[in-house]
């Protein structure tokens, strides 16, 4: 092994080049290189040849055997200074937290300041046109029965407060008058909230299911139709039926066990007027509806007794109190679904069972007993395209208008270059109302931001100028804009 040229070495005069010239004195006066002892064969300075490569090489002398071969030289070994570590990974999630955790609703936040001024909402205050421009916050009881019925959405922020409240509208007033004239002339209001995206339909939808339950009705809410239509869960074909309709047992199981929650004392003091005794457990007639709805245990005959308890619901000359029948997400339910037939092709979403018997209770097919109401509402922010619902919603509108004394209004017609359209939708949304949700005044704006800041979530003079400001930032008064302007500082 040739070992690098030290410094010395390499400022040192060649033994093979003869000295002369100005180096030549200095070189005299120093050891003689003939007397150095040398023990290696000198290369010039700077040369990058090592030394041994002077020394003849060896032959390369192949194995005597294959099966004993060995690489010569050093075992190239990457992993030789690490060591062995378990990555910690954590506690891996249970079977539908993830999805317990991200439609979690939280409705009080104690860090909230309390609003001294702020009463509970009464039976009556909705109907009162006194009460427009004003928050009322919900009771206890009425908070669990929404709570249980999926009335309240994750993109509403109910936990930024003490407790929740709503702010009662125009369109609040509204709604509330046609559904309690409904309810007094034993008739069924049949009407679909539109508008903008995040204009507040939700919100209507949970204050109108806020009124029934202060007013002892029957409150039945399919909280998101994609649920349904989406193929996100099981399905079966009924027997007996032409054409075809298929239930979805596991989700109408979910769905008796929240009408028994949020209904429980009202079914409790409603009795059947028929026997049942097709269902697993056999049910005499003048049986409390919530025993009814208690036979519902597993998934298999989940079906039969919600049919059981939707036939006892609607049963003409009999002694029930109003229902009210909620949906929220139309677009959904107005379009062929994502489910599939046994011979692969996409089921219509009026023949799923559940979606048929919302949308013949929403054409008029369906007439409650003691008046009631059925309300759809359409959705801007997670809904397919429906040409023939957006059609017909227009057409009412215009309608609506031109019987108000609207001079030149004219109705919208079809497009005759297009093929998209659906007879059967057309056929469901003929004669229902519509009620277009648009943003809040200055007056009600100025309200719910004084609300805010009693609770010191807004964190500013609430004046003329920020309301004014904060209402024109949200495009003349859309509560999701306000919110986004007010509040998206506070939110975490």
């Amino acid at each position: 092994m040739s070992t690098p040229n030290c410094l010395r070495c390499l400022v040192r005069p060649s033994a093979g080049i003869p000295v002369s010239g100005p180096m030549s004195r200095t070189a005299t006066t120093a050891t003689p290189i003939a007397a150095l002892p040398l023990t290696r064969t000198l290369t010039a300075p700077f040369s990058t040849t090592a030394a041994s490569n002077a020394a003849p090489r060896r032959a390369f002398q192949p194995a005597a055997s294959t099966k004993g071969h060995s690489r010569v030289g050093k075992k190239l070994q990457l992993g030789k200074f690490k060591k062995d570590r378990v990555a910690e990974r954590g506690r891996v999630p249970q079977p539908g937290e993830r999805k317990a955790y991200r439609k979690r609703i939280t409705l009080s936040n104690d860090n909230a300041i309390p609003v001294p001024w702020l009463t509970d909402l009464a039976p009556a205050d909705m109907t009162a046109a006194e009460n427009t421009a004003r928050v009322l916050a919900l009771p206890e009881e009425v908070q669990d029965q929404l709570r249980a019925g999926e009335a309240f959405k994750t993109t509403q922020c109910w936990g930024m407060f003490r407790k929740p409240a709503v702010l009662v509208r125009k369109e609040t007033v509204n709604l509330a008058n046609q559904m309690q004239e409904s309810a007094d002339n034993r008739k069924t209001l049949r009407l679909v909230v539109t508008g903008d995206k995040v204009a507040g339909k939700s919100m209507m939808l949970l204050q109108a299911m806020a009124h029934a339950h202060l007013n002892n009705w029957i409150v039945i809410n399919l909280p998101e139709a994609h649920e349904i239509t989406t193929a996100s869960t099981e399905y079966a074909p009924i027997p007996n039926t032409d054409p075809v309709q298929y239930m979805q047992p596991v989700y109408v199981l979910k769905l008796i066990h929240a009408i028994k929650r949020a209904n429980e004392q009202v079914l409790s003091k409603t009795y059947t007027i028929q026997a049942h005794p097709e269902l697993p457990q056999n049910i005499p007639s003048n049986t409390p509806l919530l025993a009814l709805a208690n036979v519902a245990k597993e998934a298999d005959g989940a079906w039969p007794v919600f049919q059981a308890l939707w036939n006892e619901l609607t049963a003409q000359k009999a002694n029930r109190p109003p229902i009210l029948l909620c949906l929220d997400g139309l677009a959904h339910a107005m379009k062929v679904s994502d489910y599939r037939s046994p011979s692969f092709e996409r089921i219509h979403s009026h023949d799923l069972a559940l979606v048929r018997l919302f949308t013949d209770a929403l054409g008029g097919g369906v007439q409650f007993p003691a008046g009631g109401a059925v309300l759809a509402a359409t959705s801007r922010n997670n809904a397919p395209r429906a040409p023939s619902m957006e059609l017909a919603l227009a057409q009412r509108e215009a309608e609506a208008r031109r019987g108000a004394g609207a001079a030149g209004v004219e109705v919208p017609q079809k497009d005759p270059f297009f093929r998209g359209y659906d007879d059967r939708v057309e056929a469901v949304l003929r004669s229902v109302r519509v009620l277009r949700v648009a943003g809040v005044d200055k007056l009600e704006a100025r309200a719910l931001m004084e609300y805010w800041a009693a609770s010191g979530m807004l964190r500013a003079t609430v004046d003329e100028k920020t309301v004014t400001e904060k209402w024109t930032l949200a495009g003349s008064g859309v509560l999701g804009e306000m919110e986004r302007a007010a509040l998206l500082t506070m939110r975490i």
